[in-house]
C-alpha cells in the first residue's frame, strides 16, 4: 500500500469529504438510480417511477453508509428533461447529500443546471462531466449557474493510457487542459475520474488513480463495478454466483491504488459493496497509520467505526 508525495487536497461538498492522503478519509460510495431499464422507472420520458421502491433503495444505501462509515451519495441518470426534474426534486427532498447529474445530452444537462439554481440546489450538484467533448457553451453555463463541483474525466480518446490521461488534463501549447478549463468555468471542487472500457482496463484505470493523485493532488475515483457485472453475465467460464465477488474485487483494487470515491452502479448492489469497501478501507487505513504515521481524520471511518471505536 502507498503514500502520495504530492500534498493531497480534501474537498467538502454538502458535508461529504473527498480526498486526502491514503487512509485519512473513507471511500465515498456513489450509487446510481433511475438507470435505463430499471424496473422502478415506469415511464422514462415523463418521469413516472415507483416512489416507494426508490425511497427504499435510497434509504438502504444511507443505512449501510451509517453502519460502515463510508459516506454515500447518488448518481441520478436520465435522458429526458421533465423526468430528470422530477428525479432531482425527489432526491433533494429525501436526502441532504450532493448528487451527480448523469445526463448524456449537453443541452438537457445545461437546462438542469438552470433548474437547480432556480430551486436552490446549485451547491449540491456535481456536474457530470467535464470531458474531452467540452464546449464553450458548457463552460459559460457552468459559470453562470454557479456550479462549483464537477467530475472531470481523464479519458483521452487518442491515447487511452495513463500518459494520455495526464496529457488531456494538463493540456499543451495548442489547447488548454481540462483542469484549466474547469477552473475557467468556476469549478472549485475538482473530482478527477478514470474511465473503464473492459474488465482488464480496470488495472489501467486504477493505476491512473495513483498517477493522477500523485501529479495533481485532487480527489480521484472510478467506476469498476458495472463493466464487471456485464462481463459476468456474458462469461460462461465459471459457475455459481461469482458476480458479487468479482465486483467487490474491482472496488478493492481501485481503493488499494488510492481511490477517493467509487461509482458502483445500481443501488441494489449496495448491500455487498459497502461491507467490501469498508473492510478494505480499514486495512488501508491501519497500514497507512503504522507505516507512514498517517492517522484517520474522520471519526466515522470504518477503521474506527467497525474495529477500533476508541482510537
Amino acid at each position: 500500500m502507498l503514500e502520495f508525495k504530492k500534498e493531497q487536497e480534501t474537498v467538502s461538498i454538502s458535508g461529504i469529504k473527498f480526498g486526502g492522503q491514503v487512509g485519512e478519509n473513507p471511500t465515498v460510495l456513489i450509487g446510481s438510480i433511475f438507470n435505463k431499464g430499471e424496473k422502478l422507472v415506469e415511464n422514462e420520458k415523463l418521469g413516472v417511477f415507483n416512489k416507494e421502491e426508490a425511497e427504499k433503495l435510497i434509504c438502504l444505501q444511507k443505512e449501510l453508509a451509517d453502519k460502515s462509515g463510508n459516506p454515500c451519495m447518488l448518481d441520478i441518470y436520465g435522458t429526458h428533461e421533465l423526468a430528470l426534474q422530477k428525479y432531482v426534486d425527489f432526491v433533494a427532498n429525501l436526502t441532504n447529500e450532493p448528487f451527480l447529474l448523469n445526463v448524456p445530452s449537453v443541452e438537457i444537462r445545461i437546462n438542469l443546471l438552470k433548474y437547480a439554481q432556480e430551486i436552490g440546489l446549485s451547491n449540491r450538484v456535481i456536474y457530470n462531466s467535464i470531458n474531452y467533448t467540452l464546449m464553450e457553451n458548457e463552460i459559460i453555463a457552468i459559470r453562470n449557474y454557479k456550479i462549483k463541483s464537477a467530475l472531470i474525466q481523464s479519458l483521452n480518446p487518442r491515447n487511452p493510457t495513463v500518459k494520455g490521461m495526464l496529457s488531456i488534463l494538463h493540456g499543451n501549447n495548442e489547447q488548454a487542459g481540462l483542469i484549466e478549463k474547469s477552473k475557467r468555468a468556476g469549478i472549485e471542487n475538482i473530482l478527477l475520474f478514470t474511465s473503464i472500457f473492459e474488465v482488464p482496463t480496470i488495472g489501467i484505470a486504477s493505476r491512473g488513480i495513483y498517477d493522477l493523485k500523485q501529479e495533481f493532488g485532487f480527489p480521484t475515483g472510478t467506476a469498476p463495478v458495472g463493466i464487471i457485472g456485464r462481463w459476468c453475465l456474458k462469461n460462461k467460464t465459471f459457475t455459481g454466483d461469482y458476480k458479487k465477488s468479482c465486483e467487490a474485487a474491482g472496488v478493492a483494487i481501485a481503493q488499494a491504488m488510492g481511490a477517493d470515491y467509487i461509482i458502483y452502479g445500481s443501488l441494489k448492489k449496495a448491500e455487498y459493496i459497502f461491507p467490501a469497501a469498508a473492510i478494505v478501507d480499514a486495512m488501508i487505513s491501519l497500514n497507512s497509520r503504522s507505516t507512514f504515521g498517517n492517522r484517520t481524520i474522520s471519526k466515522e471511518h470504518p477503521l474506527k467505526k467497525l474495529y477500533f471505536p476508541l482510537t
